[in-house]
């Protein structure tokens, strides 16, 4: 499999659940300014939507949209049980915690890189955040991950986004719970080897 990417980017969840699955794949840096792939090639055609991340199956198949990528891996390796098995209500529960990360986490905390942005609508959207985080930070007590004490490809998307914080101005200091959770997974081998192998730790 080939994994499209950009160093720190959404890109980085599937590559952490790649590594966590223990499946064999490559990694292909993408220019997101200028739509190339670092090996060659337009990533257009790759992903017509110009953005990472995207899986290229074995049988050339492209998978895009990181919530059903992460699926689609952690389904690739069953006893890596990195996700809940499918048709299970544990599955939905964390269909339902990707859908959050994405909805309500992902699109404001991304939005904020945008330079044209305003101050004032960037305020506006910490404050959203804030209470997002307030209500995730509840979710966390006790728990070592969003769904108990076993890590799964939605602790690797929250890991991801959460991580963007410090690039936006965005001070994660009120939820000590949400800096000791992120810490915790900047810990395990395989998200170190992630980061690793984008450039992001030495």
């Amino acid at each position: 499999m080939k994994l499209f990417y950009s160093p720190g980017a959404c890109s980085l969840s599937p590559h952490i659940a790649l590594r966590e699955a223990g499946l064999p794949f490559t990694l292909h840096k993408v220019d997101l300014k200028a739509k190339t792939v670092e090996s060659g090639g337009d990533f257009n055609g790759v992903n017509g939507k110009g953005y990472v991340p995207a899986l290229e199956l074995d049988n050339g198949e492209v998978l895009t949209e990181g919530p059903a990528i992460v699926q689609y891996i952690a389904d690739q390796k069953p006893a890596a049980a990195i996700a809940p098995a499918a048709g299970t209500m544990e599955r939905y529960k964390l269909q339902e915690w990707l859908n959050f990360i994405t909805a309500e986490l992902h699109k404001p905390m991304g939005s904020m890189f945008n330079p044209a942005q305003t101050a004032e609508w960037k305020e506006a959207v910490k404050v959203t955040l804030s209470k997002r985080l307030d209500w995730l930070a509840k979710q966390l007590e006790g728990k070592a991950h969003l769904m108990g004490e076993k890590f799964n490809v939605a602790d690797g998307y929250l890991f991801t986004v959460l991580g963007w914080a410090k690039h936006v101005g965005f001070d994660l200091g009120k939820w000590p719970i949400l800096e000791q959770y992120s810490a915790r997974i900047a810990a395990r081998p395989k998200v170190l080897e992630a980061l690793k192998a984008e450039g992001l730790v030495k």
